[in-house]
Formats: C-alpha cells, sequence, structure tokens
C-alpha cells in the first residue's frame, strides 16, 4: 500500500475516455448478453431434444453460458497481463476484436439437425471466445475508468462501467423483444435468432475504431518499469485477491440473477409470457443505468462502505420476498425487478472504484481481472443454471435463498472493508 508514482493527468479528455471505454465495453456487453437474451431459441436449435424432459436443451444453453464464464478468469489474467504490461488501450483494442469475432461465430453457428454434434461444439467454441474477451475487457476498461478520473470522481467514473454495460444489456434486449414481437416463432426458430450476433460483430468494429483515439493511463514511471510477472498479482497480494473475491460473490449472483436470469425464472416459475419477461427486463434495465452515476457520486461523498452494506444486507433480506412474490403478471415482475436495481447499484456504481483502489497500479489489471473473473464464474456465471436446476428438481423455491446467503455473506467482508474513497489513488 506504499507504492506512489508521479503520472501525467489523464484527465484533460474526460469525456472522451469515458467515450472510449463505454462504447466499447457497452458493444461487449451486448455480444454477451444476446446469447442470454436468446437462450431458448438457442436451445431449440444447437442441441438435440429429450422426449422426457423439455428442459434438457435449455439446460445445455445455460450449461454453455457458464463455460463461457470459465474462460473469464483466464481472459482477466491474460489481458490483464497484456493491460499491465503494454498498457490499457492496447489490451481493450485486443478485447473488443476477440469479442467480434466470437460473436460472428455464434451467429453463423449451425443447427443440431444439419451438422449433429458439431453445433455444440461451435457454440462452446465461440463462447470460450467470448469469455475470454470479456474477462479481459472488465479488467483493462475497470482499470482504465478509474486512473481516467479526477480527484473526488472515481466513483462517478466507476459507475459507467455499468452505465455502459447496461447499455449494452438494454440495446440486446430490446433487439430480442423487437425480434420476438416482430417475427413468428418459425422464422425465429430458423434466421431471426441470428440477427443479433451478426450485428454485434459489425458494432465491434464501430468500437474499436472509437477505442484508436483514447489516451493511455499508465504512468510514464510504469511503462518505463520492469514489466510484472504474470502471477505476480496472486503471488505478491493475497490477501487483496482474496477481498476482492469476497466483495464480488455477492455482486455476482443478485446482478445475474437480477439483470440476465430474472426473465427466463418468471417463464419458468410464474408462467409469464416471453414477450411481457423481456419487455419488463428491457424497461428495468433502462432504470438500472439511469440509477448508476447517482450511485458513484453519493459514494465519491459518503464512501464506498455505506452503499455496499446497502447492497449486500438489502439483498440478504429481501430476495427471498421479492422471488417469491412473482406470479402471472406483468406489473409484478417489473416492480420486482425495479426494486432489485436499486439496490444492486450499491455495488455495481461502484465496484470499479472499490476493486481498483485496492491493488498497485502496477499490478492493477492483472490483479482485478483474475480473483474478480473467477468469483463472477463460479457464482454469476452458474447462477441460470443453478436457477434451471432447481426447477427440474423440484425445489425452485431454493433458488432465492441461495442467493440472499451470498450476499449476506458478502456483506460480513464489507463490514471490515476499509474506506478508500477519500483516499489519493496510487499512481
Amino acid at each position: 500500500m506504499t507504492e506512489t508514482q508521479t503520472v501525467s493527468p489523464p484527465t484533460k479528455r474526460p469525456v472522451r475516455q469515458l467515450l472510449a471505454a463505454s462504447v466499447g465495453n457497452a458493444v461487449e456487453w451486448y455480444d454477451w448478453y444476446a446469447y442470454t437474451f436468446l437462450a431458448t431459441y438457442i436451445a431449440a436449435q444447437v442441441f438435440p431434444a429429450s422426449a422426457d424432459n423439455s428442459l434438457v436443451p435449455l439446460l445445455s444453453t445455460f450449461a454453455v453460458f457458464a463455460v463461457g464464464f470459465f474462460m473469464r478468469p483466464v481472459g482477466g489474467l491474460l489481458m490483464g497481463a497484456v493491460a499491465d504490461r503494454h498498457g490499457r488501450r492496447a489490451a481493450l483494442t485486443v478485447t473488443i476484436l476477440l469479442m467480434g469475432g466470437s460473436s460472428l461465430l455464434v451467429g453463423l453457428t449451425p443447427t443440431y439437425a444439419s451438422v449433429g454434434v458439431l453445433a455444440p461444439v461451435v457454440l462452446v467454441l465461440a463462447r470460450l471466445l467470448q469469455g475470454l474477451s470479456v474477462g479481459g475487457e472488465f479488467a483493462a476498461s475497470t482499470t482504465f475508468l478509474v486512473e481516467s478520473a479526477g480527484p473526488g470522481r472515481r466513483g462517478l467514473f466507476s459507475s459507467f462501467q455499468y452505465v455502459s454495460t447496461t447499455v449494452g444489456q438494454l440495446v440486446a434486449s430490446g433487439i430480442a423483444t423487437l425480434l420476438v414481437d416482430s417475427l413468428s416463432d418459425g422464422q425465429m426458430n430458423g434466421w431471426g435468432w441470428r440477427v443479433p450476433f451478426v450485428l454485434g460483430a459489425v458494432l465491434s468494429l464501430v468500437g474499436f475504431w472509437i477505442r484508436q483515439g483514447a489516451q493511455e493511463t499508465r504512468s510514464t514511471e510504469q511503462q518505463q518499469a520492469p514489466r510484472p510477472g504474470l502471477f505476480e498479482a496472486l503471488r505478491r497480494h493475497p490477501r487483496e485477491s482474496l477481498l476482492i473475491c469476497g466483495i464480488t460473490a455477492g455482486g455476482t449472483i443478485a446482478y445475474y440473477t437480477w439483470t440476465s436470469y430474472l426473465p427466463t425464472y418468471a417463464e419458468l416459475n410464474a408462467g409469464l409470457e416471453k414477450s411481457d419477461a423481456l419487455l419488463a427486463g428491457t424497461i428495468s434495465l433502462a432504470f438500472f443505468a439511469l440509477l448508476q452515476p447517482l450511485g458513484g457520486l453519493l459514494s465519491d461523498r459518503f464512501g464506498r462502505r455505506p452503499l455496499l452494506l446497502f447492497f449486500g444486507l438489502g439483498f440478504a433480506l429481501l430476495t427471498v420476498p421479492l422471488l417469491h412474490s412473482l406470479r402471472d403478471s406483468f406489473a409484478v415482475l417489473l416492480l420486482v425487478q425495479c426494486a432489485g436495481m436499486v439496490l444492486l447499484t450499491g455495488f455495481t456504481s461502484i465496484s470499479a472504484a472499490v476493486n481498483a483502489e485496492i491493488f498497485p497500479p502496477r499490478v492493477r489489471a492483472a490483479g482485478i481481472g483474475f480473483p474478480y473473473s473467477l468469483t463472477v464464474a463460479l457464482f454469476g456465471g452458474t447462477a441460470p443454471y443453478v436457477g434451471t436446476l432447481f426447477k427440474e428438481l423440484g425445489h425452485s423455491g431454493l433458488f432465492p435463498w441461495y442467493v440472499a446467503v451470498l450476499c449476506l455473506l458478502s456483506s460480513l467482508v464489507y463490514l471490515r472493508l476499509p474506506e478508500t474513497a477519500h483516499a489519493p489513488l496510487r499512481r
């Protein structure tokens, strides 16, 4: 915690820095979440149906979703190392090109009826590449955003991590809703589900172009210093790595449950129509995006820990009653989603700042990337699979308790977390 370095302030063009990080990040996450919103269509085309259980293809699709998550720690480690060795901008360029290629591969995945087992193999490969890209994206963009912030503005800049992520989700959800409402089931199953992924590949090129104008945030001293080893962050900072795991566990399960899996959960457990569930998700995501800068500003004034405890204890107490209140009603689902979004903002709006403030600049990107992405893979990436599995086993009521317990455990970490909001960022 003693490393201090002089740095040329990267805040001369703060709006351009935010745009470079945010646009590319939005494109990355648009590609990633399009898969979740269209999971039921992908399941029908890429996996063989079971005569005994209609949930088997959907479970297989969510299993592939989880497989992509388990590549994220590798991406966080490798792309984080690129960011620490060669610069944040170099890593951000690599990640968005990887995402564009993998999105195109998903869009061109053949059906099981046409090529058999090769279809899920191609899909798994695409998701592995997407996982590699997204893991690296979070490590690099988190570091880039927080290092671009001026004094007393790290929380605000941090909030744009999830503003842009949510915009990506919002566009993916909106396009999925538009396609479902506009096309017949036959058209959606035939070619409609492919459209968002091909579009994602095109948008990745736009993000690549915008990021070419970004300003590097690594200090001159860091650029001239010897390059850190691949596992240096884990070896020299084990406590900080474990701290990020504890901070993230509750946040990631709540985040992926509320922003990705809830429409499917409502379909399976409350009997909502697919189009209604997607529309409620789209509206609540827009509300969520608007909340993020407010959360960031509050943390810059009052500290990180109060917001984290608001999130963690709120979800520990309210997850079970909120999810159990779901029924075949669009209005109820929308209210449940928006209530969760308010609580979730206590975590999402400041997680980038909290993570970046823990590690020194020499290994900041890799130090964040690996433990964060590993925790997300273990708890966030498996959320849709675990929720669907509980349903198949006849114990769907256990899933809300699973979410609540993880949020409670993270709250215990938040209670002992040092307050870093008003301390200078180590350069």
